[in-house]
């Protein structure tokens, strides 16, 4: 039986600044098309796991390999084809128009000049209709609602046409409405389109709901498996301190103890 390639292979890895980690022993694999959250206590090193597998910090320990190679043998511009990112920074200018946003994702791609192939074109246009975004592209960011403008960075991740994608905290400050429209896009992103998306979340409920596998990082196991391996192995119990918060197994969400 051949083997299944993973596209991310993470072992032994310990995050963190300096020289002191933040979170170690740090192991999963993901293969192609998988929809992964990485869920834990705030201050647990979520965003940072995230950043090392960027490669915008470097890792204290283990190895991380991307696509079949490792990390550090990647250069930029091999790192640029084979990961994108989506942070929780603001951009750098909202008087971008949407199109022109979404059109950054094609850097990587275009000539010294910067100009776009009839292909550019066809990526840049596909990813504004994944996104709902086509009637939106001559609007400027600053116009667009918090939802609109997510939904316009991640379109531009799409744009990148990169095998991984990265986002950390995609539904910060949205409703309820708009965070689900959020993850239902980017699970038919992964799916659809084979795209293996790894993002981070406060939103437990929802990642449990429609991802295929979850990394908890804990300061301890860090337990990776599908949502209902983990309710199983009753690793949600633990989550959040008992005499507040208690896991309801049965309907896989987290109840106030009163």
């Amino acid at each position: 039986m051949e083997e299944r390639k993973h596209i991310i292979k993470v072992a032994n890895l310990a995050v963190g600044y300096g020289s002191k980690p933040i979170c170690s022993s740090i192991n999963f694999s993901l293969e192609k098309g998988a929809f992964c959250a990485i869920i834990g206590a705030n201050g647990i090193g979520k965003s940072t796991l995230l950043r090392t597998l960027a490669k915008l910090q470097e890792r204290l320990d283990g190895t991380i390999f991307l696509d079949s190679l490792e990390q550090k043998v990647h250069s930029p511009n091999s790192l640029s084809k084979t990961l994108s990112v989506v942070l929780t920074e603001p951009i750098v200018t909202k008087n971008l128009s949407v199109k022109d946003l979404v059109a950054l994702g094609r850097q990587p791609f275009t000539n010294w000049l910067g100009q776009f192939t009839p292909e550019d074109i066809s990526v840049i246009q596909r990813s504004l209709e994944t996104f709902d975004l086509a009637t939106l592209a001559e609007r400027k960011c600053f116009e667009l609602s918090d939802g609109q403008l997510q939904r316009a960075l991640v379109a531009r991740a799409m744009a990148q046409d990169t095998p991984i994608i990265l986002l950390d905290e995609p539904t910060t400050h949205l409703d309820l409405y708009h965070k689900v429209q959020i993850f239902t896009l980017l699970k038919q992103l992964a799916h659809q389109h084979q795209k293996t998306i790894v993002f981070t979340t406060h939103e437990i409920d929802l990642a449990i709901q429609l991802c295929d596998n979850i990394v908890i990082l804990d300061g301890k196991t860090n337990p990776f498996a599908s949502p209902c391996q983990l309710i199983e192995k009753g690793c949600f119990d633990t989550l959040f301190p008992k005499e507040i918060v208690k896991f309801d197994a049965k309907t896989g969400t987290f109840k106030v103890n009163e």
